[in-house]
C-alpha cells in the first residue's frame, strides 16, 4: 500500500475518532471524500472509520464512568431500559454522544457497549459506502 494511502486512512481514523467525541465534526464527509477519490480503499476505509469512531465513542463512555454516581436523572431511562443494545444508535448526531456517556454513567458492561457501538457505527459507514457506489 502506498504511503499516500496510509496518510489518507490515518486522517480518516483521526477524523472518525474526533467526530465521535464531544467535539464537533463529521466523519461521513471524510469517508465520502476518500471513497470518491480512492474507491479501491472501500473496505479498509470502512474498517478504519468504524475503528476510529468506536474508539471515540468508548472514550465518551469512559468519561461517563468517571462521573461519580449520585441520583441518576430520568433522561437515562432509554439506556437503562435497553442497556448496551441502545448503543447501536450511538452514530446519531447529538444523541449518540449522550448515549455513550449515559452507558458509562450507568456502568454498563464495557465489552457489550463496545460491540453494539461498533455494529451501529459500522452499519452507518456501510450504508454510506453503498450509497456512493
Amino acid at each position: 500500500m502506498p504511503e499516500a494511502d496510509f496518510i489518507l486512512l490515518g486522517s480518516l481514523l483521526v477524523s472518525a475518532f474526533l467526530a465521535a467525541t464531544l467535539l464537533p465534526g463529521g466523519s461521513e464527509a471524510a469517508l465520502a471524500g476518500l471513497l470518491l477519490l480512492r474507491p479501491e480503499l472501500t473496505l479498509p476505509a470502512i474498517l478504519i472509520a468504524t475503528l476510529g469512531n468506536t474508539a471515540g465513542g468508548m472514550s465518551t463512555y469512559a468519561l461517563g464512568r468517571l462521573v461519580p454516581r449520585k441520583e441518576l436523572p430520568p433522561r437515562l431511562e432509554l439506556v437503562r431500559r435497553y442497556g448496551s443494545v441502545s448503543l447501536v444508535l450511538s452514530w446519531l448526531p447529538l444523541l449518540g454522544d449522550g448515549l455513550c456517556a449515559a452507558a458509562g454513567l450507568l456502568r454498563l458492561n464495557g465489552f457489550a457497549c463496545l460491540v453494539w457501538m461498533a455494529i451501529g457505527k459500522g452499519a452507518r459507514y456501510l450504508v454510506l459506502a453503498w450509497a456512493l457506489t
